[in-house]
This record gives C-alpha cells, structure tokens and sequence, in this order.
C-alpha cells in the first residue's frame, strides 16, 4: 500500500496527540495530567548483529510503553521495513487509549523490527527473532507480568511461538512463561479465534451501529448492514476477516479490494474468499479473471461507496486526497489511516468516522482473553461444557414430558449445545464491541460539544485513565 506524505502534515505520534487534545478540551483537563498522559513513558532502542547468509548483519528494532498505569502494558510486534521509532510511539499510544476504551486492564505498548520478512528465510528469520526477543527479555521489555507483545504486520502465531519458547529458555523457572506473548499457536498456548479477532471485531462493531436507527440516518445511511456497497482497503489479516465476514454472513457487496500492486472492481461484488486464494496462489491480484483491475490502488480509495474500510496501513486518507473521498461512513479497521489533518476535512464534509481506537480493538481483547487463560492454565469452557449439555437435555426431557412432543432435531442441537472455548471467545468479543459504542454513545450524549465518534472514544478512554490516576496518586 503506497503512503502518501504531504510536507505539512504532523508525524504519525503529533498526529495521535492533537486528535486526543480534542478530548482533553471537552473534558476540561488538568493541564499537568495531558502532559503525563500524552508521552511514551519508556523507549528502548536495539541494534544487535546477526550472522546469516555468510556475513553479519545489524538490525534496528524499537519498544516504546507508553503508559503503565495497567500492567502489563500490551502491544503488538511488526516486522517492516519502514518501521521507525515515531510509528512505534504513535502506534504505543494508540493502544493506551484502546484497551482503555474497551476495558481491557493493560497498558499500551508497542514494538517492532526495520526488517522485509519477504527477503529471510524461514530459518533465517527464527535466528533473528529469537535474538531480538533475547534483547528485549535482558532488558525487561518482554514480560508475562509488564509487557506482552503481540503479532502485528509482518509477524504472526510462528513469530510469537519463538519468543515464547525463547522467554522460557531464559526464564524456566517462570510457569507463566507462555503469558509472555499472546497470539500463540493454539497447540503453543494460543487461543482459538485470536487470528481472526481483530477482523470479527470489525464486523462486531459494525453491526452494534446498524442497531443504532438514528446514527445510522445520521451518518447519510439507510437500511441494515446487509446490501450496502464497501470499498475494502488491504486483505491482510484483518481485512481478510472483516470482509469474508461481511460478504458470507452480512450479504455486504464488496465492490472493490485495493491491494498494494492495484485494486479489484465489481459492481456486482467480490468474493474476498476467492480474491484471497488467488494472491495466496499468485502473490497479486493481477490477472484475477472475475473482476476489472486497476492499476492505481490509491486512487479507488475516492470511489464512490457506502462504507469505506481502510484495513491497511497509517496515513492512507491524507490532506491530498481527503477532499475527494466519496464514502459515508469511513470504519478505521487499520491504525491511524487518517490523518489528523484529513480527520479535520472529512468532519467538516459531515463524513462519518468510526475511529480506530474501537474499530480494531478486538485483537488485542482476544489478546487479553488469552493472556487470562495462559495464567490460569486452563482452557475456557473446560469445566462447565459438559454440565451444560447435560442441563439442556435435562431441559428437552422436561420439555417432550409435558408436551408429549418430541422436540425438534434443530431445537436439541441448539439447546443441547455447550459453549466451547471459540464460543465464549467470540461471545465476549461480542459483548465488549457492543458495550463499548454504547459508552461512546453515552459520551456524545453526556457532552453535547462532542461531534464525532473520535473524540467520543478519547473521553471514553482518557476518562477512565485520568480516574486511575487519581484513584492511586501521582508522586
């Protein structure tokens, strides 16, 4: 996905800060706590050599933590090679202000490698991975109790499967060694759903606004969730699951897919399971035969649409085009997609934006659901599933004994069932994207100056991290 930079915008980080400045304002802050609130509160930065492919070679990574006021401080790991240390601190803050919003007790942390994973092998990028973690344990940036990664662009359940068995390497002593990460292999640990967590959670939060009649009308919309047109940007991870979701479940047309080598066009729409397939078999969506390509991604962001979902990269709706995005609802399923200054020319158009602070906060409360398991040492539903299925065909004897009916086959599969560990997962991921827009509807009800879903989710957040500030002091 190209990044489009214009001169005069802020960086990524000042970028973040002037959006929360917004809710300082509303809420009328102490000065004193903006300013402790707003920095990273701790930032390591590693150079360390590797020797592979015959020769040394010295990477750059960063880990910023951004506040502690929850411990561990949760965050994900990248692996790219325009990583830098602002994107880090941004992308550090960022999740602050999330696991705040959604209730999710960490801090927000955040890290990544100035590496392209295309370019390593398999083996090669263990050798690496292993190495950067070492320096992150050594320098207790790594913890199952103070800072927990996550996977992010460019890494996945392999990646956090090495540094978990690296951390435990170090630390054996340690039970809760397998905490030190989350998005794990579910043999390794792991938690069924979390791959998909952060692209259902998309999916959760939109369909908690199409309950909502009056924001619906208000955002230029009409109808349900099912029928409307979306132009989806980006079919990694997140993407891909969002839109699957959208065009299996939710009968969504998909009308264009924008990758980083074009994007995919049909009025019709796209099948994403098919378009996925085809650059898994392909690495483009060059020469897919069931759609129109067109060579300038970027620009099908402006396409005419009902919702736009940019699930890519930051900065992709900038001051340079902004003016010409033609979407009525902009669902910020990637972190910081638009820009500050982009943000202030889609509100003034009256253009609707879900922001990413609630989007895209399913990862990382999967992430959290995990974490509770890997220190419980017990799988969701281990206990209970059994005795709820026995409860349900309890309840059909009754049921076919007083109505001397048998109960249907569909009935008793439903009633019979007993929530596996992918059932409560979803079920809880369900419930906190449902509570949290309506602690944002709350919020634009109870300050009538709040205007945009934005600066609704920074009070949400800021509110609640202000509250533990004062609940234990500040020395």
């Amino acid at each position: 996905m190209s990044r489009k930079n214009n001169n005069k915008a802020r960086s990524f980080s000042a970028s973040v800060n002037h959006m929360v400045d917004r809710a300082f304002k509303v809420l009328n802050m102490d000065p004193g706590i903006a300013a402790a609130m707003k920095p990273c509160n701790a930032l390591i930065q590693l150079h360390f050599p590797v020797y592979i492919k015959g020769r040394i070679e010295v990477f750059t990574g960063w880990r910023a933590v951004h506040s502690t006021h929850r411990l561990p401080a949760k965050g994900g790991l990248r692996y790219a090679p325009i990583v830098n240390q602002d994107e880090v601190e941004a992308l550090a803050a960022l999740m602050t202000y999330k696991c705040a919003l959604v209730d999710v007790p960490f801090g927000g942390s955040k890290g990544g490698l100035q590496i392209d994973p295309s370019q390593y092998s398999r083996d090669e990028l263990q050798i690496i991975t292993r190495r950067f973690a070492r320096e992150l344990i050594r320098k207790d940036f790594l913890n199952p109790a103070t800072n927990v990664p996550a996977p992010d662009m460019g890494t996945g359940e392999r990646e956090m499967a090495w540094i978990a068995d690296t951390y435990k390497q170090l630390h054996p002593e340690n039970i809760n060694y397998g905490a030190c990460v989350t998005g794990k292999p579910v043999h390794h640990g792991g938690i069924r759903g979390r791959t998909e967590a952060t692209g259902r959670g998309v999916v959760y939060a939109l369909r908690e606004f199409f309950r909502h009649a009056g924001d619906v009308k208000a955002a230029g919309l009409k109808g349900g969730l099912g029928g409307q047109r979306i132009v989806l940007q980006g079919l990694g991870n997140v993407g891909y699951h969002a839109g699957r979701l959208l065009d299996e479940e939710d009968q969504t047309r998909i009308v264009a897919i924008i990758e980083r080598d074009g994007a995919l066009l049909d009025e019709s729409g796209l099948s994403v399971e098919r378009v996925r397939q085809y650059i898994n078999a392909n690495k483009t969506i060059r020469g897919y035969p069931d759609a129109e390509f067109i060579e300038d991604g970027h620009k099908v962001l402006e396409m005419d649409c009902d919702i736009l979902i940019p699930a890519a990269m930051e900065s992709q709706i900038t001051a340079d085009n902004a003016e010409r995005i033609k979407t009525r609802l902009i669902v910020e399923a990637a972190n910081g997609p638009v820009t500050f200054e982009a943000d202030e020319i889609l509100r003034k158009r009256g253009i609707t934006i879900l922001p990413d602070t609630y989007i895209n906060a399913g990862g990382v409360t999967v992430s959290y659901f995990e974490w509770i398991r890997n220190l419980s040492h017990i799988r969701f539903g281990r206990m209970e599933r059994r005795f709820d299925e026995m409860r349900g065909q309890h309840l059909i004897t009754a049921l076919q004994s007083l109505s001397e009916k048998d109960v249907p086959d569909w009935m008793r599969a439903e009633i019979v069932h007993g929530a596996d560990e992918l059932d409560l997962v979803r079920s809880g991921l369900d419930d906190t994207m449902r509570q949290a827009y309506q602690e944002l509807s709350e919020a634009r009800q109870t300050y009538p100056q709040i205007e945009d879903y934005r600066t609704a989710a920074y009070v949400v957040s800021v509110n609640k991290i202000a509250r533990s500030y004062f609940d234990i002091g500040i020395y």
